[in-house]
């Protein structure tokens, strides 16, 4: 091998910690060509794991056809540095809300970006990916978890996965109501978010570009009366007008008019009427 590439390879080693991957425009902007990844891979300093994605191996390591979901996405937002977000129930359930989740093994990832790879979608993981776009919000950056994501120089065992806060989570998942999740299951979440901070979610429902959304989360907000509930006056948002039909048999909701599970329409609405 030239010596002239022996440089590029030493950089591109050191930006890649054991185990973790990287695709084929992050190779291409480092300097490494198609012809020179083909290299890399029959000399065993990185493993083709699909079309157009590597991985570096990690020593001593059996290789395994499924990759890890979590060193994916730390992947993405650390080396390759596409800008993207775990959300919706998956943030809730790494920050501690899981046991409040009847999370089945198959419960999918969430994940929220403007420019996801078409490779992404094609990887071997070990949890299945839904993707979304973050037009959820006209402020996409607004109640992301605070993270080291532009640590320089930090070692991988230290990188966080950047995440929506619970504020955020629980509004991504109620857009996912009723198709992708489960009024149940979002109840239980709710009961749960007893500390949410009323300035933030004042802000994400000035920002939120969904009507469904908004009222939602009122209906949820009156049924479980967490103190920060009031902070809140709805009257402060653009709740829309007109009743808005959401699942089938149903009941209207008497405050919020939009379609919900009967049970969610009742004397358990502390703020309601």
């Amino acid at each position: 091998m030239s010596t002239h590439k022996e440089p590029i390879l030493k950089s591109v080693l050191h930006a890649i910690p054991s185990g973790f991957m990287v695709d084929t425009a992050w190779l291409e902007s480092h300097g490494v060509s198609r012809f020179l990844a083909r290299k890399y891979v029959d000399n065993g300093w990185l493993e083709r794991v699909n079309r157009g994605v590597f991985r570096r191996p990690a020593p001593n390591a059996t290789t395994s056809a499924t990759i890890d979901w979590k060193t994916c996405l730390l992947s993405m937002q650390y080396i390759m540095r596409y800008d993207i977000h775990v959300g919706g129930t998956t943030a809730l359930s790494q920050q501690g809300y899981d046991h409040y989740l009847r999370l089945g093994s198959n419960a999918p990832v969430w994940v929220y970006g403007e420019a996801t790879p078409n490779w992404l979608s094609k990887l071997p993981l070990n949890i299945p990916l839904e993707t979304r776009s973050t037009s959820l919000f006209a402020d996409s950056s607004l109640g992301l978890a605070k993270d080291n994501i532009n640590a320089e120089g930090t070692l991988p065992w230290d990188w966080t996965l950047k995440m929506s806060a619970p504020e955020r989570a629980i509004m991504e998942a109620m857009d996912e109501l009723p198709d992708h999740e489960s009024f149940h299951n979002l109840d239980m979440l709710f009961e749960s978010l007893t500390t949410l901070r009323p300035k933030l979610l004042s802000a994400l429902l000035h920002s939120c570009k969904k009507i469904k959304v908004k009222r939602l989360f009122f209906v949820f907000a009156d049924r479980h009366d967490h103190p920060w509930r009031k902070r809140l006056d709805p009257t402060e948002f653009n709740l829309g007008s007109g009743d808005r039909a959401l699942v089938k048999g149903g009941k209207i909701h008497p405050r919020y008019r939009i379609m919900v599970p009967e049970a969610f329409v009742g004397a358990e609405t502390n703020n309601g009427t």
